[in-house]
């Protein structure tokens, strides 16, 4: 019934920049969840890298701060992850999620991003 559906991703060179978007359906009371990304490298534990509060405020991971930014568009139930500045170590499988207390936890497919020359 909730899902939550990804776009972007791909190859990019080292200090380039993508855009990951997170459009999820089947909700009402879209303004009350967290939402974010999180990343799981191969041989790492997943991470979480951004995320936005039910009252807008944002967090980072402190290897992504000031080149990583999280938004949201709720006329288009969307949330988006801008990378900037990408790095090698930013190379892994990126995860969109909601939380809400109504819903519960909702994951995105996952996407693949890899960052190499």
């Amino acid at each position: 019934q909730v899902q939550l559906v990804q776009s972007g991703g791909g190859l990019v060179q080292p200090g380039g920049s993508l855009r990951l978007s997170c459009a999820v359906s089947g909700v009402i009371f879209i303004s009350i969840a967290s939402m974010g990304w999180y990343r799981q490298t191969p041989g790492k534990q997943r991470e979480l890298v951004a995320g936005i509060t039910r009252d807008g405020s944002s967090n980072y991971a402190e290897s992504v701060k000031g080149r990583f930014t999280i938004s949201r568009d709720n006329a288009k139930n969307t949330v988006y992850l801008q990378m900037n500045s990408l790095k090698p170590e930013d190379t892994s499988v990126y995860y969109c999620y909601r939380d809400s207390p109504r819903y519960g936890r909702n994951w995105g497919q996952g996407t693949q991003v890899t960052v190499s020359s």
